[in-house]
């Protein structure tokens, strides 16, 4: 084996090295063969249901909604609706989480057996389906079914992370905050909370995304966020504007994961800065 191997596996030969270059330019060639038959279909004229010719989704004049300053406000309205009920579902689910997996950690049956009978409930259970549950059943608005539902069923994924970064540390850990007199529920909170937080960040982090982007459920049970404002957007203007506001809503959801997800990964590498 050279210097580079690793313990789980060797360092690729020439011919590895070789099949790897070979795979990776075919599968460029399709990712660009790929782009351009999108924007091929998207250049040429459409065809309605009657059988009429409409011009291609790319003609200038599929995008003339765009230069109206009300479609704009309605869409940043509609975003910060989405980016409104993310910051608070987020905040709710980390808090839902710690308190999940000390539940599930307990030493006391009596609290270890139904926080784990709870969570494996939430966790089974749709998000769409809890959103529809909350709305008609306790009558909280749109926005309250939206942020519990979100709250409880992330809480109960962010709680069994934790649970297993938790497990993961050293029991050397927990000995020590118990021989400088600390409680253990003291010694789980100021000493295994942050080690688990800070080794499942990547974890929490994806999961958080997911959050964000399950808050477009909540265009079914009537709360005007980013999906809903894009439907009746393209339903007011019509289907020849169809394509447009789908793509506006489509690039903003990406933006906003993708600032998300930046995020995570600044402060993965600070906390990893700050252990080395």
């Amino acid at each position: 084996m050279t210097a580079q191997a690793t313990v789980l596996y060797d360092a690729p030969g020439p011919k590895a090295r070789s099949r790897s270059r070979v795979i990776s330019v075919v599968g460029i060639l399709g990712l660009l063969a790929l782009l351009g038959w999108v924007i091929y279909r998207l250049a040429i004229p459409q065809i309605a249901a009657n059988g009429a010719e409409t011009p291609p989704i790319l003609d200038p004049t599929r995008w003339e909604p765009l230069l109206e300053p009300q479609v704009w406000q309605l869409i940043g309205e509609g975003a910060l609706a989405t980016l409104g009920a993310a910051a608070v579902g987020m905040v709710g689910a980390l808090i839902l989480a710690v308190l999940f997996a000390f539940g599930r950690l307990s030493s006391s049956a009596l609290i270890r057996v139904p926080v784990t009978v709870i969570l494996e409930f939430f966790r089974g259970m749709p998000v769409l389906l809890m959103m529809l549950f909350i709305l008609l059943v306790a009558s909280t608005g749109a926005f309250l079914a939206v942020v519990i539902a979100l709250v409880v069923y992330n809480g109960a994924i962010l709680g069994e992370a934790l649970r297993a970064g938790i497990l993961s540390l050293n029991k050397g850990q927990r000995e020590a905050g118990l021989s400088i007199g600390l409680t253990p529920t003291r010694t789980r909170l100021l000493i295994e909370l942050p080690q688990a937080f800070t080794q499942m960040l990547p974890i929490l982090m994806a999961q958080l995304v997911v959050l964000l982007k399950d808050t477009s459920l909540g265009y079914i049970v009537g709360y005007f966020e980013l999906l809903r404002t894009i439907k009746n957007l393209s339903t007011f203007f019509g289907n020849y504007y169809m394509f447009t506001f789908w793509l506006v809503g489509a690039v903003i959801y990406l933006v906003i994961n993708l600032a998300v997800s930046w995020l995570g990964r600044r402060a993965a590498r600070a906390v990893a800065a700050k252990r080395a």
